[in-house]
């Protein structure tokens, strides 16, 4: 609603050349040198590695070999994806993207239908008694089972494990993290891959409407073939070590041979769609904001060739790293909740810098790198704590601070106040780069003497931005009250919400001058 336009005004190729745009001076080369490698390198080989552990798991019970072995073959396959990746670029990743995904799409709504129907599952009556109570609710259970992260956990019932939130994790998910934390495929303010798509887009409208196809395909499409399954899996496999295996095992043991290699398609599209976003979204990074500027700054100017050539390189670079970080990788939760951390209170310049003209670059060299340090802090007295406390196994040591939701709380407030101090502190952006950004982007905001915003319009974005949230959520549980419980049930509440926020939605969109051209 507020950044798809923006992202297309302002030209560039990727989110961090976006800092060349906002910023001046050296401040703006170091922190556009250091988060190409932060965001191309290191973060995004985490990413590869908890995809990459995933599909191992697959390869282990379909082949019956060993991790190793697992290892070796997923190497092999992410080879084959970084040379089709290097040779066709981003528009061949798009294409295969959109092929993957309807192929992924189709092999996952039969495993659920399979699974759903077979004589151990008994249809949806069948699954809604075997489950224990509240495993069918659409809002989680807060203060049951915490793990050992303290924020989302184990509790057993009627022999099945169920999942529960602390409030504090709660809290952080529904009212901090959306906002504040940087996350891959959902940065406040937009960015990453998703920034990347919106560039590509021919126009400022089509890159709206791209990212609001993506935001119903992602959120409303997508999820409950996979619900589905997983409940499913809680039900044949309850006593799984790694509950990541439920789904693999619900494939090898209930579709036919043909159907079975249909879903293994649809799997290995899934992992290379993501392999390939990855490794181009990365290269890019590595390219486009550290090898290039870095050579003109010696004086050389690269030729498109040479560019294409190093591009090509860095793919492959970027695949051996997040190899070797598959290889060292244990629970795609650990990493996951280790980059929802690292990235909590960032999202608050990623923001502002749209907005607000006195945020530099030191605020965003600041905002990136508190959140790591606090997050090692935590860490190191949790580490602390549990080698001289006695600490049962897989419980969680007694202390408001271990738990994710108040660290992420407790990170957001200490790299709030730190940058704030920064910009206090430091030398604005000057006025001829504010200037030559105003022109180009057109933003809303503060600007100062830099421009005369105008805001007319945030009202009805805003009105916009609440319906499409209100019609998306009223989408995804319209479907799922529908499944479970038919359609003349309380899913026509949710039929009547999605309705109704559909329409105030096209209404606010039009009136905020969403759709056009500026």
């Amino acid at each position: 609603m507020f950044f798809a336009k923006l992202w297309r005004r302002s030209g560039v190729l990727t989110e961090v050349e976006f800092i060349h745009l906002r910023y001046d001076g050296w401040s703006a080369r170091f922190l556009r040198g250091f988060k190409s490698v932060y965001l191309g390198l290191f973060i995004n080989a985490m990413i590869i590695g908890w995809v990459n552990l995933a599909f191992m798991s697959l390869i282990e019970v379909f082949l019956d070999v060993d991790r190793q072995t697992a290892f070796w073959i997923s190497a092999g396959i992410m080879g084959i994806v970084a040379v089709y990746s290097a040779i066709s670029g981003l528009k061949g990743i798009v294409l295969t993207d959109a092929f993957q995904f309807a192929v992924a799409m189709i092999g996952c709504i039969i495993l659920a239908v399979i699974v759903l129907r077979s004589p151990q599952i008994g249809g949806v009556e069948g699954l809604k008694e075997r489950l224990p109570e509240g495993a069918l609710s659409f809002f989680p259970s807060l203060n049951e089972g915490t793990g050992a992260s303290g924020s989302i956990g184990n509790s057993v019932n009627n022999g099945l494990r169920t999942f529960g939130l602390t409030l504090s994790s709660f809290f952080a998910y529904i009212g901090l993290l959306w906002w504040t934390s940087w996350y891959p495929g959902q940065e406040p303010g937009g960015g990453g891959y998703i920034a990347q798509r919106m560039l590509s887009a021919k126009d400022e409208g089509s890159a709206v409407k791209a990212t609001l196809l993506f935001q119903v395909a992602h959120y409303c499409l997508r999820p409950w073939p996979w619900i589905i399954v997983g409940l499913c899996a809680m039900v044949l496999y309850p006593d799984l070590e790694h509950t990541r295996m439920g789904f693999v095992f619900a494939i090898r043991d209930f579709m036919p041979v043909g159907l079975t290699g249909l879903l293994l398609v649809a799997f290995l599209g899934a992992y290379m769609s993501t392999i390939s976003t990855q490794i181009n979204w990365g290269a890019c990074y590595i390219v486009n904001d550290l090898i290039v500027p870095w050579q003109k700054k010696k004086g050389k100017e690269m030729s498109d060739s040479g560019i294409i050539k190093i591009s090509r390189g860095s793919t492959v670079i970027i695949m051996i790293i997040g190899l070797l970080v598959s290889m060292q990788v244990e629970s795609v939760k650990g990493v996951w909740e280790f980059i929802l951390q690292c990235g909590a209170g960032v999202g608050v310049v990623l923001i502002f810098r749209w907005f607000w003209w006195r945020i530099n670059a030191w605020a965003e060299v600041v905002a990136t790198v508190v959140p790591f340090i606090v997050y090692l802090v935590i860490n190191y007295y949790k580490t602390v704590y549990l080698n001289t406390h006695s600490v049962p196994q897989g419980a969680t040591p007694d202390l408001w601070y271990f738990d994710m939701g108040y660290s992420v709380m407790v990170s957001v407030l200490i790299t709030t106040a730190s940058w704030l101090i920064v910009v206090l502190f430091t030398r604005p952006v000057g006025k001829d780069k504010l200037i030559e950004f105003y022109n180009r982007v057109r933003p809303m905001g503060w600007w100062g003497k830099t421009g005369e915003a105008d805001n007319s319009l945030v009202g009805w974005l805003m009105s916009a931005w609440v319906a499409g949230v209100i019609m998306v959520y009223s989408c995804l549980f319209f479907v799922g009250k529908w499944i479970f419980n038919g359609l003349f049930s309380d899913a026509l509440y949710y039929l009547v919400a999605m309705t109704v926020a559909l329409i105030i939605f096209a209404f606010a969109a039009k009136k905020g001058k969403l759709f056009t051209l500026a």
